[in-house]
C-alpha cells in the first residue's frame, strides 16, 4: 500500500484531491492531510510517506521553500498547483510529476502509474543492497548523502526508526542517518545481536546493562537509555538474553 500525505493551504483544494485520489484507495492511502506548512515541516518526519502531494502556493513558506526546510527526505514529490510557471523549478527538486488545478482524472492516473513505476524500481535497489549487505559479514555498508560508510556490526548500539529513515547510534556516540527502513535492517540483522525489540528501535544485545520488568519491560543501554520493549517482543528478547549471557 503507497502512503501519500497531501499538503494544500487551501482546505477545499486538499479535499477535492483527496476525494480524486480515493480511485485508487486498493493501493494507495492517505496517511495525513497538512493545511498548515509550519505543522507539515513539525511532523511529515514522525510517518511514513512514499509520496508527498505539494502545492505550490502557500502563505508564509512555498512548497519548494518547504522542501528546502525539510532537508533530507526519502519520497516522492507531486506538485500539485493552479500555476503552470513553476514546472523548471519543479524539475531542479527532482519532482516525480506536476500536476495543475483542477486536477485531471486522466493526468492523475499517469501520475499515480508513474509513481508506482518509481516505488517498484526503489524497491529492487533496496533488495540489491541487503543482498550486498549479506548477514554473515562483520561490516555494513550504510550510504548517505555524504557517501558510504562501513561500520562494524558489534559497533551498532541501536537502530531507532525515523520514518522512511533509519538512525544509527554507534558506540563511539556518534550518529548516522540512513534512508532505509527499519524494516529492512530487521531482515538484514537476522542471527546476528542486533534485535528489534518494539516499533521503532533495534537494540545491539551485547550493550544492554539492564533489564527491568513490566508487562513488555524496559531494557537499559550501554548509553543511559531507556528502551520499553513490546510485550509481543518480550519472549523473543528474553530467550536471546538468556543466550546471550
Amino acid at each position: 500500500m503507497i502512503k501519500a500525505v497531501i499538503l494544500d493551504d487551501e482546505i477545499r483544494g486538499s479535499n477535492l484531491l483527496h476525494h480524486k485520489l480515493q480511485e485508487f484507495q486498493n493501493s494507495l492511502s492517505i496517511d495525513a492531510i497538512y493545511n498548515d506548512p509550519q505543522k507539515a515541516l513539525l511532523e511529515i518526519s514522525k510517518i511514513e510517506v512514499d509520496v508527498l502531494f505539494l502545492d505550490v502556493e502557500m502563505p508564509f513558506m512555498n512548497g519548494f521553500e518547504f522542501l528546502e526546510k525539510l532537508g533530507q527526505f526519502n519520497f516522492e514529490v507531486i506538485f500539485v498547483t493552479a500555476y503552470n510557471i513553476y514546472t523548471l523549478d519543479a524539475l531542479k527538486a527532482n519532482a516525480l510529476d506536476y500536476l495543475l488545478k483542477p486536477v485531471n482524472n486522466e493526468e492523475l492516473k499517469k501520475a499515480i502509474s508513474k509513481l508506482e513505476q518509481k516505488l517498484v524500481q526503489k524497491e529492487k535497489l533496496r533488495k540489491a543492497d541487503l543482498i550486498e549487505n549479506r548477514p554473515h559479514l562483520s561490516r555494513i555498508a550504510l550510504p548517505t548523502a555524504e557517501g558510504i560508510h562501513l561500520v562494524k556490526k558489534d559497533d551498532i548500539l541501536k537502530v531507532e526508526a525515523m520514518s522512511n529513515y533509519s538512525i544509527f547510534f554507534l558506540n563511539n556516540l556518534s550518529k548516522i542517518i540512513v534512508s532505509r527502513t527499519l524494516k529492512e535492517f530487521e531482515i538484514l540483522f537476522e542471527h546476528t545481536q542486533l534485535l528489534r525489540v518494539n516499533r521503532s528501535v533495534i537494540v545491539n544485545l551485547d550493550y544492554i546493562v539492564k533489564y527491568k520488568k513490566g508487562e513488555g519491560g524496559t531494557i537499559e543501554m550501554m548509553d543511559g537509555s531507556e528502551i520499553e520493549v513490546s510485550p509481543s517482543k518480550k519472549k523473543q528478547l528474553m530467550d536471546r538474553l538468556f543466550t546471550a549471557f
